[in-house]
């Protein structure tokens, strides 16, 4: 065995299991909060909580132990392999309480719970979510939370750096917006974590004043401002179906969470009409208006009552679109129209640099562009018409990162329905299924997967297959699919 070489190998992986180990610190620090929740209640899932830490700080002691005097600066093709594994590792050790506790869940079960928790799709295994314990109801929004902010973080500070996702249009502006905002992407991280706290500091307390008990004001605001999705209650935001004020409370801070979150600073800090001058903000609220005026015309249409239809349109579609993947009805019940509506909106996803998944609605803003211009080049075809995006020429290469991402965000969905429906599920739960998991929405289509119903059902081959695919989506598809180059291993 040549030991100099794999001396060599280790000093490219140290610095990339240094950064996890942090990572993997803070997890076993959050998971003091339940922990400290059941002892105080008594509760059995105490041990779980405190065996899962355990683990996870061995692990974190074994690779401290490994790397003490190894550096830490990370090479752009370390950051690929960052960005992948944390969310892999996070999603893994996250599932120990789980597994450990009293839903004493399988292993695949526990693994699924987590994923879509850590990617916030909100889809879920778990029956009788009310008897769980109120350490794992916490430990379930919790997930999301720091699910939530990491996905922020990402997308603020590692995707633009490798020329993936949306932020990088930031970039396409004469001057750089981090020096409008903050000189340094640390001091943007800080100021996006203030504002991440305070949003969900404030949807408790609006919670809690409407009517909510702490802890379901604490789990629902953490994983509405995360646009997550999970609840404390198989009926999810059913629960509270008949406190409209609760709905609307919800369909604000969902909102809220799908605006990039780089323009509250901004608005904070110099513009006060940062948020409206966005073409992306525009863009979604104009959406979602237009959607919402749709169906609650045709809900009324139907007999429904005005008020009803209004309140229980906006919160369902506000869902969906932000992909917090909330329910407060059954919405496959309200007529085909509603069900073609609501399988198209499963796509969309908010702002770039927001909580949300899906496609993000930037990119649907640049397909229109470039087909508008390539029409344009038909009919003149020595005309010159550049693109530009919020008032800014956009660069090739987001031109590049958008027709690449979308070809296989496509294709991905297409792959994993395919492999869905040859486990024998039918084709509106394959499809359906796995433009949920790409999408990180939640729910999907039908009487399974549907609003109403949850994912314990489907095999444990599908449980993987869907989470590959959340776990992919969220990492913007391109970030993964770069590791399965040969190029990208040999440098």
């Amino acid at each position: 065995m040549n030991w100099n070489s794999v001396s060599d190998r280790w000093h490219h992986w140290a610095p990339i299991f240094k950064v996890l180990a942090m990572l993997w610190l803070v997890l076993a620090a959050f998971m003091t909060i339940p922990l400290t929740v059941l002892l105080l209640e008594g509760e059995a899932d105490a041990l779980a909580f405190a065996q899962s830490i355990g683990i996870v700080l061995l692990a974190v002691g074994v690779v401290g132990v490994s790397t003490w005097r190894m550096p830490l600066a990370l090479k752009p093709w370390q950051m690929f392999l960052v960005t992948t594994l944390s969310w892999v590792s996070i999603s893994g050790f996250a599932s120990l309480p789980l597994a450990l506790g009293a839903p004493q869940l399988s292993f695949t079960n526990a693994v699924f719970e987590s994923v879509s928790a850590i990617t916030t799709t909100g889809s879920t295994i778990l029956v009788g979510i009310e008897h769980l314990s109120d350490g794992l109801k916490l430990w379930r929004g919790l997930m999301q939370w720091l699910g939530g902010i990491g996905i922020i973080v990402m997308g603020i500070a590692i995707l633009p750096l490798l020329k993936v996702g949306g932020m990088r249009l930031f970039h396409t502006e004469s001057s750089d917006w981090s020096d409008k905002v903050m000189p340094r992407t640390g001091g943007i991280a800080k100021a996006t974590l203030s504002i991440y706290c305070f949003i969900t500091f404030t949807a408790i307390l609006a919670y809690w004043l409407g009517g909510m008990t702490i802890l379901d004001a604490v789990v629902h605001a953490m994983t509405s401002v995360a646009t997550g999705g999970f609840a404390n209650s198989d009926a999810s935001f059913g629960a509270y179906a008949e406190s409209p004020h609760l709905l609307w409370m919800g369909s604000l801070f969902m909102l809220g969470g799908s605006l990039p979150f780089v323009l509250y600073i901004r608005f904070l800090r110099s513009s006060r009409s940062a948020l409206w001058r966005d073409q992306q903000v525009r863009g979604l609220l104009m959406l979602l208006v237009s959607v919402i005026a749709g169906l609650t015309f045709w809900r009324i249409q139907s007999g429904t009552d005005a008020f009803e239809a209004l309140t229980h349109t906006t919160f369902n579609v506000i869902s969906v679109v932000t992909t917090t993947g909330y329910a407060s009805d059954d919405y496959t019940k309200w007529g085909a129209l509603a069900v073609v509506a609501f399988f198209y909106l499963t796509f969309v996803g908010g702002c770039s640099g927001s909580t949300s998944g899906g496609m993000k609605i930037f990119r649907f803003q640049v397909a229109a562009l470039l087909l508008r211009n390539q029409l344009r080049y038909l009919i003149h075809a020595n005309g010159v018409f550049p693109n530009r995006y919020n008032g800014h020429p956009m660069t090739d290469d987001v031109t590049r990162g958008v027709v690449a991402f979308s070809f296989f965000f496509f294709l991905t969905i297409a792959g994993l329905a395919l492999s869905l429906s040859l486990m024998g599920l039918d084709m509106v739960t394959a499809l359906s299924g796995a433009a949920t998991a790409v999408a990180n929405v939640g729910p999907g289509l039908g009487d399974i997967i549907g609003p109403s119903g949850n994912f314990a059902s489907l095999p444990n081959a599908a449980k993987w297959l869907l989470c590959i695919g959340m776990l992919m989506g969220r990492l913007e598809i391109l970030t993964v699919l770069v590791l399965l180059t040969p190029m990208f291993w040999r440098r």
